[in-house]
């Protein structure tokens, strides 16, 4: 965790920035009330202390032609040596895989995947996931239709 010192002009910063990056300095210091060169000094500083990681653009999924999205469960084979590096080396390089999670339980990585269709996603878990050495077992959820999303974490309520 950072030990960067936030006060209410900072927490005001990050909550405007996660509604939208794209203001411009000079919106952005109007909604917070700081001048624009103070905004610039503050964004500075929260981006040097990696509490501001990007700045990006989310585009619709289905618009693009990715109408399935799924949860994919991967249990490895923990006997093959170096089993989980090649798979997060070539879990890197797959672009259909939004999300990977080392986690606990009973599998090893959950994924988030998106896919054109039923057909694509079956082609991708049987000709590429399942493809990989260290992979043992599979097991998929189809997401039925998305109820929340966000990219956005709570912050601290602030009286403006």
């Amino acid at each position: 965790m950072n030990n960067i010192e936030l006060d209410s002009y900072d927490w005001r910063l990050l909550k405007a920035l996660q509604s939208n990056a794209r203001l411009s300095n000079v919106a952005l210091s109007e909604q917070v009330n700081l001048s624009p060169s103070q905004c610039s000094r503050r964004l500075q500083r929260l981006e040097q202390n990696n509490l501001i990681e990007a700045y990006c653009t989310q585009l619709n999924a289905s618009e693009l032609g990715y109408q399935v999205t799924a949860f994919i469960n991967i249990m490895l084979d923990k006997t093959k040596n170096g089993s989980d590096i090649s798979f997060k080396t070539a879990i890197a390089d797959m672009p259909k895989v939004l999300e990977c999670y080392s986690v606990s339980g009973e599998a090893d990585y959950w994924l988030r995947v998106i896919s054109e269709d039923l057909p694509s996603l079956s082609m991708f878990l049987n000709d590429t996931i399942s493809e990989l050495p260290s992979v043992r077992e599979i097991s998929s959820t189809l997401v039925l239709s998305r109820i929340k999303y966000s990219t956005s974490f709570p912050l601290p309520n602030l009286i403006s």
